[in-house]
């Protein structure tokens, strides 16, 4: 039996895959959580082997959620669910540290192989962008965002977001200044040199949302 985590803000939403997996035979979930903190509070208290999670979750977003799980367990299987497309954003959870990538777009069949094959550490990306993922990992020069790290990628977000540097260094447990050093080193990666810049940048790339 494979053990499941579902971690995703919307009730509703985690209701239908809840039902889909469970159909299966083979999967129990065995934690429904709505944002990355109450999700590290299951992990350390379930048992769990395998956690799907959203990108787009208040607070702790999804990338620093998957690479602060991957921090405390090397071993454990992370299959990131996604609204967006785009293969940076795949690549960033793959760099975050998810075995496998799935878009919210696919057939279901598609998150009940992709939760099989992540569960015996097989890797695997949705139909859908597999050949845009692919063709991306092997560009010489890849589109800027690829080159910024997951934290980079999370903090680009939250500020084009329009959040606070105080409110982001809350929800990433980092310091103020912390942020501030991640703001300048993402206009620095991404060439922009003001915020305006940075984000309409990220609004025309897609890399806003989750």
């Amino acid at each position: 039996m494979i053990r499941v985590m579902l971690v995703d803000d919307h009730a509703v939403v985690r209701e239908g895959y809840r039902r889909l997996l469970e159909l299966q035979g083979d999967m129990q979930v065995v934690a429904e959580a709505g944002d990355g903190a109450q999700a590290l509070q299951y992990w350390r208290e379930l048992e769990v082997d395998l956690v799907v999670v959203d990108l787009a979750l208040p607070g702790l977003g999804g990338l620093e959620l998957i690479g602060r799980l991957r921090q405390r367990d090397a071993e454990v299987r992370l299959l990131a669910f996604s609204m967006h497309r785009d293969p940076v954003w795949a690549a960033q959870a793959l760099r975050a540290g998810a075995l496998g990538y799935v878009t919210k777009s696919s057939p279901p069949q598609e998150l009940i192989q992709g939760v099989r094959q992540v569960s015996q550490g097989r890797r695997v990306i949705s139909a859908d962008i597999a050949g845009e993922v692919a063709a991306l990992l092997l560009q010489p020069q890849p589109p800027a965002a690829h080159g910024l790290s997951p934290r980079e990628f999370e903090v680009m977000r939250a500020l084009v977001a329009g959040r606070s540097p105080q409110d982001i260094a809350q929800a990433l447990a980092l310091s103020v200044k912390t942020v501030h050093n991640l703001h300048y080193q993402v206009k620095a990666k991404l060439g922009t040199s003001s915020d305006f810049e940075l984000a309409r940048l990220a609004w025309q790339n897609g890399w806003t949302g989750g």
